[in-house]
């Protein structure tokens, strides 16, 4: 299933990011493309002359990221490069902030990011952005993943064959980024079974919600569920409407998915509705945090982390026990199966497979930065072979063992209390980097990277219909066509993000449906589901 999903990605458009890791072994050492002397014949150190260049760029990075001034790998390739990088780096409201930057048309020479710069954003700016097709002469690292993994050019080509922005490849990750997590010790103090069905979860979190399932005493210190206060996306509640038989993709994190070769959104369908019911069932009862639409994500993971061994959540999604809760209360949780929203219902779940292992518009150029050489030699640097896995789990020496045979191993955290996830993530750029890892690399990776193999078995035991139900995320389309959709998509996400939150904290949704969905299709959903599904079909046809 997976080989045929990821032949998906030969045609593919944009998908964002996530945190964490898997597990894999490989075969021999590195590619002979290595850290090569510059393209442009200079030595790699700032051409003949050995002044460093000075470049400008913007990296967004996860909120819990070391300064970039402090990572060693980061400060290799600058020297070898030739370069010294005045970084402006990005916590949050990139999309905010990015039109802005992009309308004064005053841009730094580099963005590095997760879809930092869109399709969208390179339609609506045209002559902003650097064409790299006809520079990969001077970038043979980059030409090496290209010819080593042929649809990572195809990620990168726009359908006029330019290449505005690199993508990344790395490998590792299982098909799916979210697993929901439920507290066994307190279902073993309740005397509770695992829940099944929707309702089955109901009945728990009450339990959990009015009996002490902590046992520490405080029978209101509890948090039956939490999320991280969206609807769509990683480790949101949309998560559960594979309970209703819906493949979602890459998180879905605008709605849209495929069935029966059908392309639709769940925003607007009534699945969705059932499902915003029974959310807004679950806070009036007090079962939900009730900062779950106000906090960010540093406190939706600090929340479940606890109070030394005594637990505060019961019932949650993330990508590992350890990175959600912490290595010292982990053990208490049990990954699931997705739950069925009725005993008759079919159940599926997200798969994530591409967006987690390929990364679209990970770096883009300004077209107006008069240190094209220089930039290039960079590049080229960071996409070494031996370099992805440092951007991606961190330094040659503090986080990756060199064993001396070609091979390497990542390290435990240096603090023990630290969870392998949180560690890579202070560590270094991880997933919002732009690398590449070969095949060939020998990599030996970390405990919760195996963790994450194990408590997905849940999941993986569920079938899903490649063919039909997943929807080939990274299509390219059109400039005039992007541009509409990414406009329509804003009017869209602003609609339903409002009554989202709305409706599970007041209710609602069942006297609103209609005219909510009306509206959703005159802000342009209408309209960008007959685009997507011509374009599928155009696909579907190859």
């Amino acid at each position: 299933m997976r080989k045929k999903v990821v032949g998906i990605i030969t045609v593919m458009l944009a998908a964002t990011t996530i945190m964490s890791a898997c597990s894999s072994n490989s075969n021999s050492g590195g590619s002979n493309t290595g850290s090569s002397p510059a393209a442009d014949g200079s030595a790699g150190s700032g051409g003949n002359s050995g002044k460093k260049v000075k470049l400008t760029a913007i990296m967004t990075k996860h909120a819990l990221t070391k300064p970039l001034k402090d990572m060693e790998w980061l400060q290799q390739v600058e020297e070898k490069a030739g370069v010294e990088i005045d970084w402006q780096e990005i916590t949050a409201d990139w999309d905010q902030k990015k039109g802005t930057l992009l309308a004064s048309g005053d841009v730094p020479d580099l963005f590095i990011g997760p879809n930092v710069i869109t399709d969208a954003d390179m339609a609506q700016f045209q002559g902003l952005f650097q064409d790299l097709s006809g520079m990969l002469d001077k970038l043979p690292n980059v030409q090496a993943m290209f010819d080593a993994k042929p649809e990572t050019k195809k990620i990168a080509e726009q359908p006029d064959g330019k290449i505005y922005g690199l993508p990344k490849y790395q490998r590792y990750w299982p098909s799916t980024a979210t697993r929901q997590y439920i507290n066994q010790k307190w279902l073993d103090n309740l005397g509770l079974q695992m829940p099944t069905t929707w309702d089955e979860l109901y009945d728990v979190l009450v339990a959990f919600k009015e009996k002490d399932a902590n046992g520490n005493g405080d029978p209101n210190d509890e948090i039956p569920m939490d999320w991280p206060g969206g609807i769509g996306g990683y480790f949101n509640p949309a998560y559960l409407l594979g309970g209703e038989g819906m493949t979602l993709t890459d998180g879905s994190p605008q709605g849209y998915f495929v069935e029966d070769g059908v392309v639709k959104n769940y925003l607007v369908d009534d699945r969705y509705k059932q499902l915003v019911v029974f959310l807004n069932k679950l806070y009036k009862a007090g079962l939900i945090n009730p900062e779950v639409f106000t906090h960010d994500y540093t406190k939706y993971q600090s929340v479940a982390r606890g109070e030394g061994d005594t637990a505060k959540v019961g019932f949650t999604m993330g990508w590992v026990a350890s990175d959600r809760f912490g290595e010292q209360l982990a053990p208490q949780y049990t990954s699931m199966s997705p739950l069925k929203a009725t005993p008759d219902s079919s159940v599926s779940w997200s798969y994530d497979y591409n967006s987690l292992n390929y990364g679209v518009n990970q770096l883009v150029v300004s077209a107006k930065s008069k240190n094209k050489d220089a930039i290039m030699r960079f590049i080229n640097e960071l996409y070494a072979p031996d370099m992805g896995m440092q951007v991606l789990f961190g330094s040659l020496g503090p986080n990756i063992k060199d064993n001396g045979d070609g091979s390497y191993s990542v390290l435990p955290p240096a603090d023990s209390k630290m969870d392998p996830g949180t560690w890579k993530w202070t560590s270094t750029m991880a997933d919002n980097g732009a690398f590449y890892i070969p095949d060939s690399l020998q990599l030996t990776l970390g405990k919760d990277m195996q963790e994450v193999l194990e408590q997905s078995k849940p999941i993986d035991a569920i079938q899903i219909d490649a063919d039909n139900d997943v929807f080939p995320t990274f299509l390219k389309y059109s400039s005039a066509d992007n541009s509409t959709m990414g406009l329509n998509n804003t009017n869209v996400m602003n609609l339903a993000n409002t009554n989202f939150a709305k409706w599970v904290t007041k209710g609602g949704v069942e006297g609103e449906w209609d005219s909510y969905v009306k509206e959703s299709e005159k802000a342009g959903l209408k309209q960008n589901l007959e685009i997507m599904q011509k374009y599928y079909d155009e696909y579907k046809k190859q």
